[in-house]
C-alpha cells in the first residue's frame, strides 16, 4: 500500500498542479491561463475578432500548461538571431513547424491576398482625397515610436511597438518578426485586442474632436467608377509602391493580386480559394502559432504592460489624426465631407468604417456614412503597409 502512495506521490510531483502550486513562480502560469481564458471569452461571448483571438487564446491556453513543452522558443530567439535548424530537427514539434511561417513572413503576405479578394477600392478610387485620411490615421504609429523610445525601448522594438497604431494583426505580426520577434506574443495581442475594441476606444475620441454640426454633415454620392479602373489601381499601385519602397512590396503586392483577381473576373476558381480556404487554413496556423508564444516567461513582464499601453495610445492618436484631417478637408470643401470619415483611417476592415456610419447616424438618422468612410478605410489598409515598409528598411 505505502508503493502505491508514493507512485502516485510521484506522478502528482512531476505533473502540472504541482508546477502551478507548489514551485516558486508558479503562479504565472495560473495568470496566463486566467489571460487565456479571458481572450476565448472575448472571442466566443462577446465575439471580438473571434477568428483570431479564438486561436491565439487556445495557443496561450496550451503553451502555458506547465511541462507542455508545446513550442520551443529558443529555437528562434537566441545569441545567433537566426532559427536553428539543428535544435528544430532534434527537438522541434508540430507548433514549431507551423511557426516557421510566422517567423519566416510567409502567413502575413498570404493573408493579405485573401483580404484583397474580399476589398472594394471603389469608394477610395472614387474619392482619392480619401488616400489622405488613410494616411494621417498613421500618424498613431510614428508617434508610439517616439513614445516607445522614451521608455527606453531600442529602435527595432519601438518600430514594432508603433505598428500596432496600424489597426492591422497582419501587419503588426509581419514587422514583429522582422524587427523584435521576442515581443510577438505581447504586441499580437495587444494589436488583436485593440482592433476588437475599436467599437468602444474610437467613438469618444471621434465625439470630443468634433461639432454637432459637423458629426451631422451629409455627404453627396461618389461617382461611378469603371472595371476598367477597378483593374488597373492594383497594378498601379503596386508598381508605385514596390518602386518606391520595396520592403513594403510584398504586402501591398499581394493585397493587391488578390484585389485583381477578384476585379479581374478570370480567375473566380482560385479567387475563391485565396479568400476562404486558404485564407481560414493560415488564420489557424497564424493565431494558434502566436498564440503559443505567449508563454509566462515572455509575456508577464513590465514591457507587456508598457506596450498595452502604448498601444491605445496608437490607436487613439491615430483616430485623432484621421479626424483632424477630416476637420481639414471639411473647410477645405466648404462642409462637403463629415469628418468622421477620417477615423476609419485605421486599417481595422471593415468595422472602423461602421463605427464611422453608427456615430454619424447617432446624430442625423438620413446619414450614411458607410461607403464614404470605406475609401480612408481601406485606404488605411495601403497606408499601414506602407508604415510597415518605412520601419522595416528604416531599423530591420
Amino acid at each position: 500500500m505505502g508503493a502505491i502512495f508514493t507512485n502516485i506521490a510521484e506522478i502528482f510531483a512531476k505533473s502540472g498542479w504541482a508546477q502551478i502550486f507548489f514551485t516558486e513562480g508558479g503562479w504565472k502560469y495560473a495568470v496566463m491561463l486566467a489571460v487565456a481564458c479571458v481572450l476565448l471569452y472575448l472571442a466566443i461571448v462577446k465575439q471580438f475578432e473571434p477568428l483570431l483571438l479564438l486561436p491565439i487564446g487556445f495557443g496561450m491556453l496550451m503553451t502555458n500548461l506547465p511541462l507542455d513543452g508545446i513550442f520551443h522558443m529558443d529555437i528562434f530567439i537566441n545569441s545567433t538571431n537566426h532559427i536553428d535548424w539543428a535544435l528544430l530537427g532534434s527537438s522541434g514539434g508540430m507548433v514549431d513547424y507551423i511557426y516557421l511561417g510566422v517567423k519566416l513572413g510567409i502567413y502575413p503576405p498570404l493573408i493579405f491576398l485573401g483580404i484583397g479578394t474580399m476589398t472594394d477600392f471603389e469608394p477610395l478610387i472614387a474619392r482619392p482625397s480619401s488616400l489622405l485620411l488613410g494616411a494621417a490615421a498613421q500618424l498613431g504609429i510614428f508617434f508610439t515610436f517616439v513614445g516607445a523610445k522614451i521608455l527606453g525601448f531600442t529602435n527595432q522594438e519601438a518600430g514594432a511597438i508603433g505598428i500596432i497604431g496600424g489597426a492591422d494583426g497582419p501587419t503588426a505580426i509581419y514587422v514583429t518578426t522582422k524587427l523584435a520577434p521576442h515581443l510577438l506574443g505581447s504586441i499580437a495581442v495587444a494589436a488583436y485586442c485593440y482592433m476588437a475594441l475599436v467599437p468602444v476606444i474610437q467613438p469618444p475620441i471621434m465625439k470630443a474632436l468634433t461639432t454637432e454640426k459637423e458629426r451631422q454633415i451629409v455627404m453627396t454620392a461618389p461617382r461611378r467608377v469603371s472595371k476598367t479602373e477597378k483593374i488597373l489601381f492594383p497594378i498601379i499601385v503596386t508598381i508605385i509602391v514596390a518602386l518606391t519602397l520595396p520592403d513594403a512590396a510584398i504586402l501591398v503586392g499581394c493585397l493587391m493580386m488578390g484585389n485583381l483577381m477578384k476585379e479581374s473576373g478570370v480567375v473566380e476558381r482560385i479567387t475563391k480559394t485565396a479568400g476562404n480556404e486558404l485564407m481560414n487554413i493560415i488564420t489557424i496556423f497564424l493565431g494558434f502559432s502566436v498564440g503559443c508564444t505567449t508563454n509566462a516567461a515572455t509575456f508577464l513582464n513590465i514591457q507587456t504592460v508598457e506596450i498595452i499601453v502604448l498601444g491605445i495610445v496608437a490607436f487613439g492618436v491615430g483616430t485623432a489624426g484621421g479626424v483632424l484631417l477630416g476637420k481639414v478637408m471639411c473647410v477645405v470643401t466648404h462642409g462637403k465631407i463629415n469628418p468622421l470619415i477620417g477615423s476609419a483611417g485605421v486599417s481595422a476592415v471593415p468595422m472602423a468604417a461602421r463605427v464611422s456610419q453608427k456615430v454619424g447616424q447617432e446624430y442625423n438618422p438620413r446619414n450614411y456614412l458607410l461607403m464614404h468612410a470605406m475609401g480612408p478605410n481601406v485606404a488605411g489598409v495601403i497606408g499601414s503597409a506602407v508604415a510597415a515598409g518605412i520601419l522595416i528598411n528604416m531599423f530591420g
